[in-house]
């Protein structure tokens, strides 16, 4: 696998991200292990790779050859933070086999995980055609499907080190992120500080809701699902994942939905993902609540995500500001009706 050209990386909006890419023996211990990997399953690499850095992650498309022809696969490194991802994968693969990526190779202790190619994105799809709001209301009843079957697993999701932010604790959570976020203008620090005894009360009641914690993708956007057929989809990139109130996903797909369709679509969503969470006593208004506490909250696992990324000589990349953005998203009135 011979060193890529420059013109073959893509850095995106992070240009100064420092990245383990930049290190010329840390690369060819990463590619060596991909091709080791590769010729355990009669595969070799067929071209050129595609490299895409971003702070919190190293990917790479690997084209490959071999048993079953040419193809694909995917090569991905994370930071410490999310070092899990590899891990969790392949639990996942185990619990969940019918929605999600099973890996190639994992290795655990340097973050590594190797994918197969799970074809069409959605957000590919997307862009080649029109694409009917129904199948934003299958990926979210699916979704919802994944959530519920993984809730006997949570605390086996939590010993393979995805973070705990369960419902109860996200009032420390707040804190924690409330005290690491230098970048807060004092005008929008000093509201977030007024905030707090209303989001302990929401978390509180949430919890009361009687919907157990569950994992958290915490950034399911048309980008990280695949579509292997109209009505069918496949989740992945689990980096930003944690162990929290299930209701914390919904926000970022519907927001996408909306922005494509218009506001008229969420209660067409709402209903595909709280369907499945029926049962147990709980009725429709009070699922509907709990989705409206777990769409403001949400706003606490954006902004932990954006300390898990690649520390620097000095510390981490400057993408604290993002993350201090993010924390404000508590102080937005959630667009689904209610109290």
């Amino acid at each position: 696998m011979r060193q890529q050209r420059a013109d073959t990386v893509d850095r995106g909006a992070y240009a100064d991200a420092v990245t383990p890419w930049e290190q010329e023996s840390w690369r060819a211990s990463a590619l060596g292990w991909v091709r080791e990997r590769l010729a355990e399953r009669g595969l070799r690499v067929s071209g050129d790779l595609a490299v895409r850095l971003r702070p919190w992650s190293v990917l790479v498309r690997v084209p490959v050859d071999g048993r079953g022809g040419p193809g694909a696969v995917w090569f991905k490194a994370n930071p410490p933070a999310s070092a899990f991802e590899g891990p969790l994968t392949a639990a996942l693969a185990r619990w969940v086999p019918e929605h999600v990526l099973e890996p190639l190779a994992v290795d655990a202790g340097r973050a590594w995980v190797l994918l197969p190619d799970g074809g069409e994105l959605f957000r590919t799809a997307l862009s080649r055609a029109p694409v009917e709001p129904l199948a934003w209301e299958h990926l979210l009843g699916q979704y919802a499907h994944l959530q519920r079957a993984l809730v006997p697993y949570a605390g086996d999701i939590e010993r393979l080190g995805v973070p705990c932010a369960r419902t109860a604790a996200l009032p420390e959570v707040f804190d924690r992120l409330l005290a690491g976020a230098p970048a807060l203008e004092p005008q929008a620090r000093a509201r977030l500080e007024r905030l707090r005894p209303r989001l302990a009360h929401w978390c509180a009641e949430l919890a009361s809701l009687g919907v157990e914690d569950t994992l958290d993708h915490a950034d399911l956007h048309d980008g990280q699902l695949f579509r292997p057929a109209p009505d069918r989809f496949t989740f992945f990139d689990w980096g930003d994942a944690a162990v929290s109130h299930p209701f914390c996903s919904l926000r970022i797909p519907a927001e996408k939905a909306m922005a494509r369709y218009g506001p008229e679509v969420l209660p067409r969503l709402l209903d595909a993902y709280l369907e499945p969470w029926t049962g147990s006593g709980r009725t429709p208004a009070a699922l509907r609540r709990a989705a409206r506490l777990g769409w403001r909250l949400s706003a606490l696992s954006r902004a932990a995500s954006w300390g898990r990324v690649f520390p620097g000589p000095s510390g981490p990349p400057p993408v604290a500001a993002q993350g201090a953005e993010s924390l404000l998203g508590l102080l937005d009135e959630p667009p689904i009706p209610g109290r």
